[in-house]
């Protein structure tokens, strides 16, 4: 019998208990390939998972962890062997299925990326799903137009979407303006690549206009709400807003002026179900245009022993950067 550690997570009277335990490798969810967990991350989504909230697990006992870099171990698919060194984000992993908070996890082939050279498993971990979903919302604003050299909004910057975007803005040749609540954070921002603060207060009611002055030659936004709102009122003609994120609220208080007068776009930006090949695109652009040394001053390294207990940290918005779990600790 073959055993690994995990974080697991039980229901007991109504409420979510997590426990460090050790579990039969037969208890692993189906797939092709067995993976060795290296690293893994701590996301907003897990912080909800951790505390039950909004039910995105039906089943218990339950391994979380939407992501996870590692080594193959075994595989049933050609496309891996043993050895290889890959990545998951997304695909539900971790919510429907047993997921990267331990020390093995199994998934389908489909699910899995080839780490892109000069990438770590704890790099590739301190990227995550929010550089990942970061690098797509840059690709996405780059097909719509976007030219170096402007003023780039970027929201929720203290968190792992804003500063992997102000990184890569900023080595793109962009000037990355960051917007967010935490003053104490300026001297991080600026060292990401900030080119401004901005207080999120300044985003934080409805527009009161349908129209302000254009100023952002494109934009990032994770708070959606009130804050998504008002960007799409600042927009230059024809620019670009994506969002992936809704810290602020899921409701969207505008009107259809900004884009029938100055022709703006808002881009949806999902990483959890992207595609092959959009997703192995953007790993490729991480590993070639994120500043690598600035993404080391995001990372804070955690074992699995703490996750749970920055859960509540990471829902009230106090994690700075990048969490990375180290699964052999």
């Amino acid at each position: 019998m073959t055993t690994f550690r995990a974080l697991v997570l039980h229901e007991e009277g109504g409420k979510v208990i997590p426990r460090l335990e050790d579990v039969d490798e037969t208890r692993l969810s189906p797939g092709e390939v067995t993976v060795a967990v290296e690293d893994s991350t701590l996301n907003y989504k897990d912080g909800m998972i951790l505390n039950g909230i909004g039910r995105l697990v039906r089943a218990y006992p339950h391994v979380p962890g939407i992501d996870f870099a590692g080594t193959v171990e075994r595989s049933d698919s050609p496309r891996f062997k043993p050895g290889d060194k890959v990545v998951l984000t997304g695909w539900r992993v971790g919510e429907v299925q047993w997921g990267g908070f331990a020390e093995k996890a199994r998934v389908k082939a489909d699910h899995l990326v080839h780490l892109p050279n000069g990438l770590t498993t704890r790099q590739a971990m301190a990227i995550g799903t929010a550089g990942f979903t970061a690098m797509l919302a840059v690709i996405a604003l780059e097909r719509h137009g976007l030219a170096s050299g402007g003023e780039v909004l970027v929201t929720g910057a203290a968190g792992g979407v804003g500063g992997v975007a102000i990184a890569l803005l900023s080595r793109l040749g962009h000037k990355p303006v960051a917007s967010t609540g935490r003053a104490e954070l300026k001297g991080y921002l600026e060292a990401l690549g900030a080119a401004e603060i901005i207080d999120r207060a300044a985003f934080s009611t409805a527009p009161a206009r349908p129209l302000d002055r254009e100023r952002w030659d494109g934009a990032i936004d994770a708070v959606g709400s009130a804050t998504l709102a008002t960007i799409l009122t600042q927009l230059k003609y024809r620019a670009s807003v994506a969002a992936c994120g809704l810290a602020g609220g899921s409701d969207l208080p505008t009107t259809v002026i900004p884009f029938l007068l100055r022709g703006v776009n808002l881009l949806g930006i999902d990483s959890v179900m992207c595609p092959e090949e959009p997703r192995v695109e953007a790993w490729q652009r991480l590993a070639r245009d994120l500043p690598l040394d600035r993404l080391e001053g995001m990372i804070d390294e955690i074992p699995l022993s703490q996750i749970a207990g920055l859960a509540p940290r990471i829902l009230g918005g106090q994690i700075r950067g990048r969490t990375v779990v180290d699964a052999h600790r």
